[in-house]
């Protein structure tokens, strides 16, 4: 079906039927008309693709077109895996969440903002306890400024109906997204470099240190030399 799609957004050969067209490639454009354009493709055993139609006149590329095909389907592919997704987490609070509650809710949004998602964040006020919604916006509004250093806020505290909402971004927009593992390789690569790292600066230790026995020979020398100078006066 997508090749279907696809195959539909481009005339070939016969079904290109304007006077003249411009063809293009490595070696520049030229406009030519169309039945000399066809010609040209026969003699190279290749077709003629309208690749521009509303240019005037019309741009054309002389190409194999199942290859041509391919070329923009796979294109179409690696686009997409770029693009990054980005979701929209949500943290829900109750206007008297006690302090234990809290931080492991900000420590799972701070997660999410590192990975490139945006944080939703609420106050859900059941019953009476709207009465709290002085209470409700003081924690968002703390939950804001702890989250300040990989997310901004994207709106004030805003009551709607029972909720009262906050809104929050990544700092870094489109961040890569890391599992939970390449995060441990990460970390055991960074110790690895900090071993080899002080394993270096060992060895260029002990290489200024004289090869004789370090500090501890130059001591026994001295003391020798001096027992020798003590001998000599006697």
């Amino acid at each position: 079906m997508k090749n279907d799609k696809m195959k539909q957004q481009y005339r070939i050969n016969e079904q290109i039927r304007v006077r003249e067209v411009r063809i293009v490639g490595e070696e520049g454009s030229s406009v030519v008309p169309t039945r000399d354009a066809l010609n040209m493709a026969r003699e190279q055993g290749v077709d003629l693709v309208e690749i521009s139609p509303n240019a005037n006149p019309p741009v054309c590329r002389l190409i194999d077109y199942s290859k041509f095909l391919y070329q923009q389907k796979k294109r179409q592919k690696e686009m997409k895996a770029k693009q990054v997704k980005v979701e929209v987490k949500e943290i829900r609070f109750g206007p008297q969440t006690d302090e234990h509650d809290y931080q492991f809710k900000l420590k799972h949004a701070k997660e999410f903002l590192e990975e490139g998602n945006k944080v939703r964040a609420y106050v859900f006020f059941r019953g009476r306890s709207i009465l709290f919604k002085e209470q409700g916006e003081v924690l968002l509004l703390r939950f804001a400024n702890d989250l300040e250093e990989v997310g901004k806020v994207e709106g004030m505290p805003s009551l709607e109906g029972k909720k009262m909402f906050l809104y929050l971004a990544p700092k870094k927009a489109g961040a890569k997204k890391m599992s939970q593992q390449a995060r441990d390789r990460e970390a055991a690569s960074q110790e690895a470099k900090d071993v080899v790292k002080q394993q270096k600066q060992e060895v260029e230790v002990d290489a200024e240190m004289p090869a004789n026995g370090g500090l501890f020979a130059n001591a026994k020398i001295s003391a020798d030399a001096l027992k020798k100078l003590t001998d000599t006066e006697d």
